[in-house]
């Protein structure tokens, strides 16, 4: 994606400063092309004027000796024509008037100059009626001003390739530049995303727009750091802190005597409150080292989901639930051996407790590409369908489920957990119950 982008803005430096360099070109040859075109018009000007001052001084017989003259030292590039009234050729290079060159009127006049085709050469002409009923016509060819332009027009497509070139590696020099600043930037929040909080760009800033926005990143990130361990801290000290005059209260019920159906509920809800503040910290701890891989190590991940399974597997038989399993043996992943039990347990119980007498129990654990496919499924009620979006979160329960004990935590931290093992969980859309896929990432053998 990155080099395509730095290809695409290279190719749009490129292109603009070709298209600039282009219309400068374009600008500049029209100015030389005028200015070549001006300085021919005057120098025909300028021989008219001259025969036909020699005619005024000299008359007739000085002025065609003058163009005889001309004439036979002329190279092709110039055409001299003097005619009398009825347009006979007294002297000059061509034998009659030029066919491609038209006349003012009824005479001999050209004026101002004008262009015209003789062959395949390009002529400038101008012509005047002298008195005394004479035309005398001045031509010069055009060839060495469209050979001057078209050697410029070779240079400017030259200089214009290689604008193009030198742009294109300039843009994409520029390009790769700032992709990979970008680059940075995203990379840094990669990590973030999964989890490492504490991820920073290495490196000064530049005192530049980059820069800057390196250091307002940095400073969110620190302030986001701030916030989620503040948090974290919060809901460890509130468990704690609860959870030790519950316990305390526990204890003391066992004293009170004459009462056991009271204490036996109060013990119950005590005990109930205790677990939901152990999978609150359980939740907080995982999300906390979310992201920095410490304390993971390689996990038969089979096995695992083999002892779970027998231990869940004649409670849900007890219920009336049917019950398969499907374990492909010898698939490891990197991570934290309880945490993966207390993950499957914890849907294996939310299944048992949720499905009636009859209703089906799958565990499958196979091998899918490049990862570890678990996937646990169940025919009971299921989700909600306007729950779906929401089903992670804590305390999020079910108005139909109230009835049944629980504190609306459990897959909130089935996610803290897969998230601690760069799992990926996905509800596929359409199962008939409940249907949880988690996608563990293989352990990369060594060697």
């Amino acid at each position: 994606m990155a080099a395509r982008a730095t290809l695409r803005l290279a190719a749009i430096m490129a292109l603009a400063v070709s298209l600039l360099s282009l219309g400068a070109m374009v600008l500049q040859y029209r100015l030389v092309e005028d200015r070549l075109m001006a300085a021919q018009t005057k120098l025909l000007s300028a021989d008219l004027d001259g025969f036909a001052a020699l005619y005024d001084q000299r008359r007739i017989i000085a002025l065609r000796q003058a163009i005889d003259y001309r004439a036979t030292a002329a190279t092709g590039g110039e055409m001299l024509l003097l005619l009398d009234r009825n347009g006979t050729v007294l002297a000059g290079t061509q034998p009659a008037w030029p066919e491609g060159l038209a006349t003012e009127g009824e005479g001999f006049s050209v004026a101002p100059a004008r262009e015209f085709h003789s062959g395949d050469t390009r002529w400038l002409a101008v012509a005047r009626e002298l008195p005394g009923g004479f035309s005398l016509l001045v031509a010069r060819s055009l060839q060495p001003v469209d050979d001057t332009l078209a050697a410029m027009r070779r240079g400017m497509w030259g200089l214009l390739a290689a604008l193009l070139v030198a742009g294109g590696l300039v843009g994409w020099l520029a390009a790769r530049s700032v992709m990979a600043r970008i680059g940075r930037v995203n990379d840094l929040a990669d990590r973030v995303a999964e989890g490492a909080l504490d991820a920073r760009l290495p490196g000064t800033r530049s005192p530049d727009e980059f820069g800057l926005l390196e250091t307002h990143v940095h400073a969110m990130l620190d302030r986001i750091q701030n916030l989620n361990r503040a948090t974290h801290r919060l809901s460890d000290t509130i468990a704690h802190e609860l959870r030790t005059p519950l316990n305390r209260m526990l204890q003391k019920l066992g004293r009170i005597e004459g009462q056991e159906a009271l204490t036996a509920d109060l013990r119950a809800e005590m005990r109930q409150a205790i677990r939901m503040f152990d999978a609150l910290l359980d939740i907080s701890r995982a999300e906390a080292d979310q992201g920095t891989g410490g304390g993971l190590v390689p996990v038969d991940l089979s096995t695992v989901a083999t002892e779970v399974w027998e231990l869940y597997e004649p409670l849900a038989e007890d219920k009336g639930l049917l019950c398969t399993a499907r374990v492909a043996p010898g698939l490891s992943v990197l991570g934290d051996r309880t945490l993966i039990a207390q993950m499957l347990a914890n849907l294996l119980d939310n299944a048992i407790k949720y499905c009636a007498a009859g209703d089906r129990l799958t565990l499958t654990l196979v091998e899918e590409g490049d990862r570890h496919l678990m996937r646990v499924a169940d025919t009971g009620p299921g989700l909600p369908e306007d729950m779906r979006g929401e089903a992670f979160e804590r305390f999020v329960r079910a108005e139909r489920d109230r009835g049944i004990k629980g504190h609306g935590l459990g897959l909130a931290l089935v996610r803290a957990i897969a998230a601690r093992h760069g799992a990926r969980l996905v509800l596929p859309n359409g199962a008939r119950g409940f249907v949880l896929e988690i996608h563990w990432p293989r352990l990369q053998q060594s060697g």
